[in-house]
């Protein structure tokens, strides 16, 4: 801590050799103890303590507090300790408010009024001090009550250069956390002629300023492009002893640079010819630099004129208008690729995958491919590693695809576990992609599946099917080669499958030949059966129901397998009904019946490849890619990235096979869509039997600054009541937004039948920043119901969206839903939120026909009080017949028509699923239309249950 001339404060040096001195942790907090007794007594006691005792005992309350301990006193010491004149008394107290004062606090009015004396004093050193505690608090009361005197310090002709640094940079601080408390209007345009101010530190804090107005009034702040570039100019041309307290290590100024050329990466090239010439002359300048030998053989010199270098590239690719200045600088990184630093190889790969989305550096970037696929095999940190596969794929045209896509399923079978799966993406989608040869694709796709089985997800096999479906010239030769492939004795699962779907869709293709004759396709299909797991074994089911319609020779074979008890009397219940329906399909439908329900499936629609919008939701964006804009104009842009949503077409044999392949088109977003392209106030509809697609959700990827609210942490409670209202949207649908605020948005997609259920959690990052410590957990509130999480990565990266697939299974009536709590940290800041999971005893239910003369007779059985539940109630809105109809029918009732005598009145019946029971439940709902008031009455089989669906039931009208 600093100290004038005998003002070294020897008590405070003696305590801290004492406290080095201790020799065990009792006898250290032995001796605190007996301090902070001190401490209190003097403050309490003495009341003739002088300026500088005070800012001792305060020094030592702030060592205190360093060591770990808590310190519950000596505020009001050390906020006094602000209206002293001397420096040392005035910065201990800045110090201690700093880093010991919530915000919350009492003292915090005082404390903003001491600051404001200090704003408007004539001693700068006074005023800078105000200015960094404002800057290390950064409240938002502090906001308001100071946030228009700071920018009057920072414009005024008559301020000090290191009061306009300061004040700078305080107000960079208020406007990250409380934008909404600092109104640039009036200031705006004179902040940004500070980057013509004389002194270079005014000119480097005013830049990181002008960045951030820049983001949030580009307009406004337009001016600061010619600014910009005239400052820029006049650093690069200038010589280190030009500039000689701003050079570092021979480098003229870098840190001004840096951010001189990220400021510029916020606009378009300049409309002004001239202001657009000299730019240009700036950029070749910094290659030219790049180029001269180095005038320090020293590690910094190098990495500050890489770091200009670097960034003076990005600028390039982000204006994506000058040819030569494209070729100079994908050569320029070609240079770097063979570099003994690691970084500045990493740097050229990432930095050429922006180059290689140019028309007119793509060619310059292909002269680099044996050099980058050398780095894939022989680099030694996988990192980098990354980047070169990366670069690959952005690189890969028609004309190099064989030769890529070889190299890549060549390094794939000895690859980094971290980057299998990303890989396995890349080269399907360059084999589908650029593939004029579809019997190459069908080889590619099915060595994929060979060498990388585990790492293949379910969206490639989805997709190689809707291809050969899609496609008539390449059907016999996929059934033959899958054929082939499913003899190997090693045979991974996913193979299984789509050899199990193609055969059952085109074995007759190759039945003619003796090698492949139905028995032997059925044979070598069911040789895998046993070894596969539920899933598949239901997909080779249907493949053997196809069979029959293919081969009739082969029925009796194939009603044996479906009649053996270890399907009829199978432990699962889709297997087991799948065997059931199956055996009674073939055996009693005609011919006819028979050759229509098991035809072929028809031509999928022309969509975005669902592998295509998963690596889309794996990277947030995908250089190379002709739908997407290149990365270095990502900042400030939203890109959107489409997925399929589930089909609501009826189940057929045919499209059971492979029940995620059926999906709607894409449907365009609208810019004010949500993170997760979910409508909130979207109608109920009826779940589709079929699993949910595997396109998922849309995704809008935004990358922009951290918002006010984000850097404030909620209390669990307040979360947990905030989601009530989108909780109860969730009572009569499935699908939507459960949570939203400024950092994070919570979806959900679920299904359920019967007494199991599947709830989908997509969590989106709105941010420009990641979330770390990522850990969302879900809890039961009972035994009555069961849950399954599957765990996600605990970070994730902006703009980004992750699922995690939650499994629920009902063994008795529950009356609390699940709980998920979701803890993570944002820019330091650890954020948590509570939230109750959409997960109701209504989501159980399975809808009931009963005619009138059931329902009333089963009515009256339920007379039991205690299984009756009633509300009159108010309608919240214009009794309206339909919607109604709509809401009765989104909660999992049926709704039985003309049983009641009274036509305006509803009638609904449905059975709740549990493991351990089933309950019914019978409804009626009266309307009266001349008091706007229902009248709700439910019975159910089981006591205590009618009460909760009454209450559920009822918050809906």
């Amino acid at each position: 801590m600093p100290a004038v001339k005998g003002d070294g404060m020897r008590g405070l040096a003696v305590f801290i050799s004492d406290i080095r001195n201790c020799k065990s942790k009792e006898a250290e907090i032995k001796r605190i103890n007996k301090e902070l007794a001190n401490i209190r007594s003097k403050f309490k006691g003495d009341k003739t303590l002088d300026g500088y005792q005070k800012k001792k005992y305060v020094c030592k309350l702030l060592f205190i507090f360093l060591l770990g301990h808590d310190i519950d006193f000596g505020h009001m010491e050390a906020v006094n300790l602000l209206s002293s004149n001397k420096y040392t008394e005035k910065q201990i107290g800045y110090l201690f408010i700093s880093v010991l004062v919530s915000e919350s606090s009492e003292l915090m009015k005082l404390i903003v009024q001491h600051i404001k004396n200090d704003l408007t004093s004539r001693n700068s050193v006074h005023i800078c001090l105000a200015l960094h505690c404002i800057a290390n608090i950064g409240s938002k009361e502090m906001s308001e009550a100071l946030g228009n005197e700071i920018p009057k310090l920072l414009v005024h002709p008559d301020t000090l250069d290191t009061v306009k640094q300061s004040a700078s940079l305080c107000l960079l601080r208020l406007l990250r956390t409380s934008p909404e408390s600092i109104d640039p209007g009036e200031w705006i345009n004179r902040a940004v002629h500070l980057l013509n101010d004389q002194h270079m530190g005014v000119v480097t804090a005013a830049t990181s300023l002008i960045h951030e107005l820049a983001g949030r009034n580009s307009e406004e702040c337009k001016g600061c492009v010619s600014l910009a570039v005239s400052r820029l100019s006049r650093i690069v041309t200038s010589s280190y002893t030009d500039l000689q307290d701003y050079t570092y290590y021979f480098v003229p100024a870098p840190w001004l640079s840096v951010k001189l050329l990220r400021l510029l990466l916020c606009y378009p090239p300049p409309e002004d010819a001239a202001v657009r010439g000299r730019l240009s002359e700036c950029l070749e300048t910094i290659l030219n630099k790049a180029q001269e030998p180095p005038k320090s053989k020293k590690v910094q010199h190098s990495n500050a004129k890489n770091a200009v270098l670097f960034e003076a590239i990005n600028l390039i690719i982000h204006h994506d208008c000058e040819p030569n200045l494209l070729v100079r600088a994908c050569n320029q990184l070609g240079q770097f690729l063979q570099h003994r630093e690691t970084n500045l190889r990493y740097l050229a790969l990432e930095s050429m995958c922006l180059l290689a989305s140019s028309e007119f550096s793509r060619e310059a970037v292909k002269k680099h491919q044996e050099t980058v696929i050398t780095a894939l095999k022989t680099e030694r940190d996988v990192s980098v590693r990354q980047r070169a596969v990366d670069l690959l794929y952005a690189m890969c045209d028609k004309g190099n695809v064989e030769e890529i896509v070889s190299e890549m399923l060549s390094y794939l079978e000895t690859a980094d576990y971290s980057i299998r799966e990303e890989m396995v993406l890349k080269v399907a989608i360059l084999a589908e992609r650029y593939a004029s040869d579809y019997t190459w694709y069908v080889d590619t796709i099915l060595n994929l599946i060979r060498i990388a089985g585990d790492y293949v997800s379910e969206e490639v096999w989805y997709r190689v099917i809707q291809i050969v479906i899609n496609r008539d010239d390449v059907q016999g030769y996929a059934a033959k080669t899958v054929f082939e492939a499913l003899q190997a004795p090693a045979c991974h699962e996913n193979m299984v499958k789509v050899g199990g779907y193609i055969m059952g869709e085109f074995g007759n293709l190759i039945a003619g030949d003796p090698r492949s004759s139905p028995q032997i396709q059925f044979d070598l299909l069911h040789s895998k059966f046993h070894l596969c797991s539920i899933t598949t074994r239901g997909l080779l089911l249907s493949s053997y129901i196809k069979f029959i319609n293919l081969f009739p020779e082969m029925k009796a074979v194939i009603q044996e397998v479906l009649r053996s008890d270890n399907q009829l009397r199978n432990a699962d219940a889709e297997l087991q009904q799948r065997a059931v329906e199956y055996l009674q399909l073939s055996s009693l439908a005609s011919a006819d019946v028979l050759a229509t329900v098991l035809e072929e499936m028809p031509p999928f629609p022309e969509r975005e490849s669902s592998i295509l919008a998963k690596l889309k939701k794996k990277k947030g964006t995908i250089a190379g890619t002709e739908t997407e804009e290149k990365e270095g104009r990502a900042r400030g842009v939203a890109i959107a990235t489409t997925g399929e949503s589930s089909s609501d077409a009826p189940v057929t044999v045919s499209n059971l096979m492979a029940p995620e392949l059926s999906a709607a088109p894409p449907q365009p977003q609208a810019a004010s869509a949500d993170l997760l392209g979910i409508e909130p106030t979207a109608p109920a509809a009826a779940p589709a039997p079929a699993a949910p697609s595997a396109g998922g959700f849309l995704v809008d990827v935004f990358e922009t600054a951290a918002p006010a609210a984000a850097m404030r942490n909620t209390s669990p409670l307040d979360d947990l009541a905030s989601n009530d209202e989108n909780f109860n949207r969730f009572i009569i649908k499935n699908n939507g937004v459960l949570f939203e605020n400024e950092l994070l948005q919570i979806g959900v997609k679920s299904e359920f039948r019967q007494s199991l259920g599947r709830v989908g959690l997509f969590y989106g990052n709105k941010t420009s920043y990641q979330f770390i410590n990522f850990m969302p957990s879900v809890l039961a509130q009972g035994t009555e119901l069961g849950v399954q999480t599957k765990a996600v990565d605990a970070t994730v990266e902006a703009g980004a969206q992750v699922q995690q697939m939650i499994n629920v299974e009902c063994s008795m009536t529950f009356d609390e839903p699940p709980i998920l709590s979701l803890d993570f940290t944002y820019c330091s800041i650890p954020q948590s939120i509570t939230l109750k999971l959409p997960v109701m005893i209504n989501k159980f239910f399975e809808p009931t026909e009963m005619n009138s003369q059931d329902f009333f007779a089963r009515w009256k059985q339920l007379s039991n009080p205690s299984q009756e539940a009633q509300k009159i109630f108010k309608a919240t809105l214009a009794i309206d017949k339909e919607v109604n109809k709509t809401k009765i029918l989104g909660f999992g009732l049926s709704l039985l028509e003309g049983v009641d005598p009274n036509p305006d009145n509803y009638v609904g019946a449905g059975v709740i699923h549990c493991k351990s029971m089933q309950v019914g439940c019978l409804m009626r709902l009266e309307p009266n239309l001349q008091a706007q008031m229902y009248r709700l009455t439910l019975r159910t089989s089981r006591e205590a249950v009618s009460k909760k669906l009454c209450d559920l039931l009822c918050s809906q009208f």
